[in-house]
């Protein structure tokens, strides 16, 4: 049941007063006074900042913070994503609803990489599946964290790519009002107030954003994100956070893309214009940091969260639509309506010690989850206003335990070693209401060790590199297809890299090799037990980034990275010697800055190459509804946007951008017919502080 927007202020309202009373009633010491509050647990930590290279993880890190974000104008989370090396994205529409990206050649349409916001999993379904139906609102995002090589082996599941972190803002004193609006009638409006008590040791804030658009081909939305925080330092060893998100999304998209004649011709109306896709999450995260001594730390985590994604299609004609080259429609509809729901707590205990004489590093941590999905289908006629019989009702569970230890030594003072282990293990149930309640169930446990290692050549230069295995869990609708245990073990991965990262005057690089090898691969839609566990067969990634900076003196500076993977391939079954689809060999941006007291300016380059639409590998995209349109060879393209903003105060600033700046028309993917990306757009926008 989609709740109500009265009620969800009213909740988060009360939330924020109750904690701001608690807050007014601490005795604050003076000591306290000069203590950060903790508004959300640092479950991802990245050690320095973006600038430095002097690191202690053990694999590549990228920090995009707001500043960059803000200079990125982004509509989504994939507008920021696709700038940093190692990330391909698959874009449906400009304000990414649902999460489409890839890392080091893993295809950007079946993520194995996790994603988190403030250390906790948003993805609806990490051991269930349905892992893409919700993404972040970039509005709430204050960093994003990509983590690469073995330090991902602190997290998990669906750590083969890497981690993705998003950190959410937590609102300064004072209130901040941003507006923007721009081309198909986009308008946004968001709101950032927070606030401190007069101690120092407890704040409250809230992030709100209301946004509309009739979108790029008539894929319109209403979109509005919700998210309050509160922190209280209990002590001085003390301090709990909580943060309370709501967000809803009624959007006008589908998986129906353009046939090939109108694709050609330029079209650009919604063929799938009478579908809905309506998403909300409910969220609820607390944390509490403990120093339990000058050498300890316990940090604890617990998180709730409730998706719900209704997905109303109407049915295809597909004689009448081949005569007519575009999609005709019945008058009958599915709704494919599903609900996620999770609870999860983790803790994280970290040590510094002494471990043989060297100075040493732990971290041990322990996670519990519970996953349902609640997977209905409803068919009904246009005349029925969404109601009808419901012919499919199951129910997918997993419960979830992980373990980790890792320990980070200093071998002396420019050599560090850490070895680490991680075991997951799940057991997933499925029930089928519709088939006389009949059950499955199945488990697994992975042991995934790792090392990773880092040499400090000086204080501006750094080797690092690392080995570790990776696994991403089978679903429920694989693992238990046609509710049989097809005793599938997780797609495993033996994970390398090698790095170098460094500055000198002017300039700061990091150029990274890796290798990933899938030693079991599963796909999807099986339904021979014994061919579950090899019909996916191996397949190999090899590839390098690039990540080059230049201060070109005046204001002007040069930003640069690249990704180049010549391999990413079924090394076994029907499909060997192809490679995986939307993993393109070469992924590249520039960026042309300019920056001086009040003004900044950026030109931005994006070049994706090449790449299928399927494993099949085949070229030709198919040109009729009955064709399917799943596979053909997607051409490389090259976007350009430009963007500005100047500062007419303090408390005043004034910014735009034009997206796609030379109107290019380009395809961002195939499904049952070809998703057209964006053509140029004009956005402007203001932000004023109180």
């Amino acid at each position: 049941m989609r709740t109500t927007k009265s009620s969800l202020s009213l909740a988060i309202t009360l939330a924020l007063l109750s904690l701001n009373t608690v807050a007014q009633q601490q005795d604050s010491a003076e000591e306290s006074k000069d203590q950060t509050i903790m508004p959300t647990m640092e479950v991802i930590k990245v050690f320095g900042n973006a600038n430095s290279v002097i690191l202690e993880h053990t694999g590549s890190v990228v920090v995009i913070n707001r500043q960059q974000i803000e200079k990125i104008q982004p509509l989504s989370t994939e507008d920021v994503l696709r700038r940093i090396p190692g990330v391909n994205t698959k874009s449906e529409e400009e304000s990414a609803i649902v999460a489409n990206f890839g890392i080091r050649g893993l295809s950007a349409s079946e993520s194995k990489s996790l994603m988190l916001e403030d250390g906790v999993p948003v993805a609806p379904g990490l051991f269930i599946g349905n892992d893409r139906y919700f993404n972040p609102r970039v509005q709430r995002i204050e960093q994003v964290e990509v983590l690469k090589g073995s330090s991902s082996l602190r997290y998990g599941p669906s750590t083969i790519g890497g981690v993705v972190n998003y950190q959410t803002k937590t609102p300064d004193d004072g209130v901040m009002l941003t507006g923007r609006a721009g081309s198909f009638n986009m308008q946004e409006i968001s709101l950032e107030a927070g606030g401190k008590n007069e101690a120092g040791d407890a704040f409250a804030g809230i992030v709100a954003t209301h946004a509309t658009s009739d979108g790029f081909m008539d894929k319109g939305y209403e979109m509005t994100d919700v998210m309050a925080k509160a922190g209280v330092i209990l002590s001085n060893d003390q301090k709990v956070g909580i943060k309370i998100s709501r967000y809803e999304n009624d959007a006008d998209i589908s998986y129906r893309g353009l046939l090939m004649d109108d694709y050609l011709a330029g079209a650009d109306y919604n063929p799938g214009a009478d579908d809905k896709f309506l998403t909300d999450r409910t969220a609820f995260d607390i944390n509490h940091e403990w120093a339990l001594s000058d050498q300890a730390t316990l940090k604890t985590l617990v998180y709730w969260s409730e998706v719900t994604r209704d997905y109303w299609r109407y049915d295809v004609d597909t004689e009448a639509s081949n005569s007519a080259d575009r999609w005709v429609y019945k008058d009958t509809l599915s709704g494919n309506n599903r609900s996620f729901d999770r609870v999860g707590i983790e803790t994280r205990l970290t040590l510094d010690h002494q471990l043989f004489g060297m100075t040493a590093n732990s971290e041990f941590g322990l996670r519990f989850m519970q996953e349902e999905s609640n997977d209905t289908r409803i068919r009904a006629e246009r005349s029925s206003d969404r109601t009808g019989v419901n012919d499919r009702h199951r129910i997918d569970s997993a419960d979830s335990y992980a373990a980790h230890g890792q320990t980070r030594i200093e071998l002396n003072e420019r050599f560090a070693i850490t070895p680490g282990l991680r075991i997951e293990s799940y057991e997933q149930k499925r029930l089928i209401l519709t088939d006389d309640n009949s059950t499955a169930k199945t488990s697994n446990t992975e042991f995934l060790p790792g090392v990773g290692a880092t040499y400090n050549l000086s204080e501006s230069a750094q080797f690092y590199g690392g080995v570790y295995r990776a696994f991403s869990p089978a679903s429920n609708g694989v693992a238990l297809d046609g509710l049989m245990d097809q005793d599938l073990d997780g797609e495993r991965s033996t994970n390398y890299e090698l790095g170098l990262r460094g500055n000198q005057g002017d300039v700061n690089y990091e150029v990274a090799a890796f290798a990933m090898d899938f030693s079991n691969q599963v796909v999807t839609g099986n339904s021979d037990p014994n061919l579950s566990q090899s019909n996916g067969g191996k397949t190999e990634h090899l590839g390098m980034e690039f990540m080059l900076g230049y201060k070109l003196g005046g204001g002007f500076s040069i930003d640069s990275n690249a990704t180049w993977v010549p391999t990413s391939e079924f090394k076994s079954g029907e499909n060997q010697g192809n490679r995986l689809p939307y993993a393109p060999k070469i992924v590249a941006n520039l960026a042309f800055n300019y920056q001086q007291e009040s003004l900044s300016t950026a030109l931005t380059v994006h070049h994706r190459g090449e790449q299928y639409g399927d494993a099949s590998n085949i070229e030709e995209i198919p040109t009729d509804a009955a064709g399917g349109i799943w596979g053909g060879l997607l051409p490389s393209y090259t976007l350009l946007d430009l963007t500005a903003q100047y500062n007419l105060s303090n408390n005043l600033r004034l910014f735009g951008a034009v997206k796609n700046l030379t109107d290019k028309r380009y395809i961002t993917g195939l499904r049952q017919g070809i998703y057209v990306g964006p053509e140029r757009s004009l956005e402007v926008g203001v932000r004023y502080k109180f």
